[in-house]
């Protein structure tokens, strides 16, 4: 289990808001002290006003393969997670640290590939996965930030300690609904809100705009920036729009776009602009027919030359995909370890992969106990939770891995922390994760706050909107004493 944390579930999980006496924990106790003083239907009518500012601003989510096709409000519950300052800091050192050593994997294993010449990681792994992209080998990247935007998907585990489920450097998404359910939190409960001395998370679009401007600055003094989206038809559209307005920058799509002598350009109804910036929101096998998929229309012909031209920057670059493997993923303390001299300081979840012999046999052997995930899929898809999981479903699944083990790893069934949540009128806790995003230009910045994912579904582990997850405001504390857990 390599680069894996020994550790041995708890039979029940953590409680975000309750201590295991059934005491409030300190940072929760204004919030629950405003809640015992509201009706069930003073709630409900909360609730509804939640749901009907979603539905004006157009925060919509698709679920693709769903029964409609029609685009839907994404599942927001009205009861904040609370996260005190303390546990914040220790979380933000850890997504930088965490950040700095894969950005420094990235731009190694595209020069030098020194680590993989000292065996740290084996190359295989690398070189052969479907995420490696060969051109973008020896490319120059400012500050070697390949991920610009990253989203890490954190847990807290049955004793109370944060580590890091796995990471999302390609084309993260999500940002937007945390910015959205922080201002309809605000008009639920405002205060609460006020009383409680929540960071604010307002700057994130002038945050990410200053970092993708930094990664054009050493040759434009003011560059301009367009975020690249598939169109209209992606799940994710309502978020391409959205950051594109906040950051008062172009949306465009791939047929915008005209590739001349290396450089690139947008149409506008003035002629064409040159563009230095593009935040893409399209997955590196869309990004240009003549360099990736021939059959793609998303993207725009000739990009990658004007890229590997030096005349514009793509954020995130092709290729971090690398660096989120999912096999990868279990290398990653060792990784932190070969550039930084350090531990990590928010481990990762212990970790078989199904390549190695003796660590696919025990995968088969307990699939009744284990979560299986394919190395390359996302949006939990491709995942087998074996104790929710019928005979059936289980017995397909091991063939599947023996017909193709190393596109499998496997990790043991965590308990989920819960948060209290409005379920039909009535306050039931849920599982719950935690995705804070992580900026990478000039320098690293982690926002501080986060989207936190629920499972609605009781007893359910899955958060991904996709599978029928939700989302819930997260409220990161001032530092003051009177936050320490009880």
């Amino acid at each position: 289990m390599v680069g894996a944390m020994a550790a041995s579930p708890a039979a029940t999980p953590y409680d975000e808001m309750l201590t295991s006496d059934g005491g409030v924990r300190a940072h929760y106790a204004g919030l629950h002290q405003r809640i015992a003083t509201l009706a069930a239907a003073e709630m409900a009518e909360r609730q509804r006003t939640l749901e009907r500012y979603f539905l004006l601003q157009g925060i919509t989510f698709t679920v693709y393969g769903g029964e409609s096709s029609t685009e839907r409000i994404i599942p927001t519950d009205l009861l904040p997670r609370i996260i005190p300052a303390a546990e914040w800091e220790r979380i933000e050192a850890g997504l930088t640290q965490r950040l700095r050593a894969l950005n420094m994997f990235l731009a190694d294993i595209y020069g030098a590939q020194q680590i993989l010449m000292d065996g740290v990681v084996p190359r295989e792994l690398v070189l052969g996965a479907p995420s490696y992209r060969r051109e973008m080998q020896n490319l120059y990247v400012p500050h070697e930030a390949y991920a610009n935007v990253c989203g890490s998907d954190l847990i807290r585990q049955p004793d109370g300690a944060f580590a890091v489920l796995e990471d999302n450097l390609r084309v993260p998404s999500g940002v937007s609904y945390m910015l959205a359910n922080r201002e309809a939190s605000r008009r639920t409960f405002p205060g609460s809100f006020r009383a409680a001395g929540v960071r604010a998370i307002d700057r994130y679009p002038d945050l990410l705009l200053a970092t993708l401007k930094s990664m054009a600055a050493d040759w434009r003094p003011n560059p301009q920036i367009v975020v690249l989206t598939p169109g209209v038809y992606n799940s994710a559209y309502y978020e391409h729009a959205y950051l594109a307005r906040l950051m008062g920058c172009p949306l465009v799509e791939g047929r915008d776009l005209v590739v001349h002598d290396n450089m690139v350009y947008m149409r506008t109804t003035t002629g064409l602009r040159r563009i230095d910036v593009i935040y893409r929101r399209v997955d590196d096998d869309f990004i240009d027919p003549l360099t990736f998929r021939r059959d793609s229309a998303l993207g725009s012909a000739g990009l990658f030359n004007a890229y590997r031209a030096g005349n514009v920057v793509i954020c995130n670059a092709p290729g971090t995909g690398v660096a989120d493997d999912k096999a990868v993923y279990a290398y990653v303390p060792a990784i932190i370890r070969y550039y930084l001299g350090e531990d990590a300081i928010l481990p990762n979840i212990e970790t078989y992969l199904c390549r190695e012999p003796s660590q696919l046999a025990h995968v088969l052997a307990n699939l009744d106990k284990l979560v299986v995930k394919a190395v390359g899929a996302s949006g939990g898809y491709g995942m087998l939770i074996g104790p929710h999981a019928s005979r059936q479903e289980r017995e397909d699944f091991a063939a599947a891995i023996a017909a193709d083990p190393a596109n499998y790893i496997a990790q043991p069934t965590i308990q989920l922390s819960t948060a209290p949540c409005l379920v039909d009128g009535e306050i039931e806790p849920r599982h719950v994760d935690l995705r804070p995003f992580i900026l990478s230009g000039e320098k690293i910045v982690v926002t501080p706050g986060a989207l936190t994912r629920v499972a609605l579904k009781k007893g359910s582990l899955v958060v991904n909107s996709s599978q029928g997850g939700g989302s819930k405001d997260t409220w990161v504390l001032e530092s003051t004493p009177a936050e320490v857990q009880p």
